[in-house]
């Protein structure tokens, strides 16, 4: 594929791709280890009635309201399900399950009640994404990156990803040491002065505006995929935290590349007809390379337990 068709077809989708994928996988190699990987799964669930309720306020159906009200709904979600863990000493995962079922099942019944439900407000559009489409028409080529014209109709997903990697990217860093030893010793992060609590509510934030900023283009299925598969297969390759976030996003990344291009030409090399999900190919290869590190990962024995520090 030349310059001229790979730039307007494929350059942004692949890098919207693996911004989301990266942007998902950093935030969960540390949600991992406190057991609280599934909150990738609790968002998707909750952001129906902050799509919901975005739609009645502004009476428009546009990706920029959606976004916010779906934020809005994460966010909110993430503080409730800390408040009901912390309040009910129960543990994480039964939090998570009290709280996303019942803001799922209050979205449901709010589309009922509101004669919203005969509107299409396009929550499968949250759940797959439009990765495929995402693509740059008016670029002619590699000659496009640099040309200013050309870059004002970028897809506005590529730099809305972009930023959101780097506001990660930078919490991550910024608050490094102190995410580091919180999560392998809570009750000595303490003693040293660290808010765990506030700390511990900031990281699962950091996580659902990923989420969030993701649904629009790449969908709940690779969000959920990537909070958990990079990163529980970079756990059985170390048991070192640094190298653990190396391999985490080369995982993340490769998951992105292969499972592109394998939705774009793995049915015609296998003599199909049409390609296939974009999205739900990137979740597969995602989970392959979970498997084959499972099966062959040098610290596959050791997965249960910390990491090192």
């Amino acid at each position: 594929m030349s310059g001229a068709e790979f730039v307007p077809l494929s350059l942004t989708p692949l890098l919207i791709g693996i911004f989301a994928a990266v942007a998902c996988a950093l935030p969960g190699n540390f949600l991992l280890l406190r057991r609280q990987a599934l909150i990738g799964d609790a968002i998707s669930h909750v952001v129906l009635p902050g799509i919901v309720v975005a739609f009645l306020l502004t009476g428009a159906i546009a990706a920029g309201p959606m976004l916010l009200g779906a934020a809005g709904a994460a966010v909110t979600a993430v503080i409730l399900i800390e408040a009901v863990r912390r309040l009910g000493r129960i543990e994480p995962g039964a939090a998570m399950g009290v709280i996303f079922t019942t803001m799922f099942a209050g979205g449901v019944l709010l589309l009922e009640q509101t004669d919203t439900s005969t509107v299409h407000l396009d929550v499968e559009h949250a759940l797959y994404g439009n990765l495929e489409s995402l693509i740059w028409l008016d670029a002619t080529g590699w000659s496009s990156l640099w040309d200013l014209e050309a870059l004002r109709y970028l897809p506005p997903e590529l730099p809305r990803m972009a930023l959101t990697l780097l506001g990660v990217a930078a919490f991550i860093a910024l608050f490094w040491r102190a995410l580091k030893i919180s999560t392998f010793d809570e009750g000595f992060a303490r003693t040293l002065g660290i808010r765990t609590d506030l700390l511990g509510l900031a990281l699962v934030i950091m996580a659902a505006i990923a989420a969030v900023a993701a649904f629009d283009a790449v969908g709940s299925i690779i969000v959920i995929a990537m909070f958990i598969c990079p990163p529980a297969a970079a756990r059985m390759m170390t048991n070192r935290l640094e190298a653990q976030i190396g391999w985490s996003v080369v995982f993340a990344t490769l998951s992105a590349v292969l499972g592109y291009v394998l939705a774009g030409y793995g049915p015609l090399w296998l003599g199909a007809a049409d390609a296939v999900s974009a999205a739900g190919m990137i979740a597969t290869v995602s989970g392959v390379i979970l498997a084959i590190a499972a099966r062959f990962g040098p610290c596959r024995h050791r997965a249960g337990a910390p990491a090192g520090v």
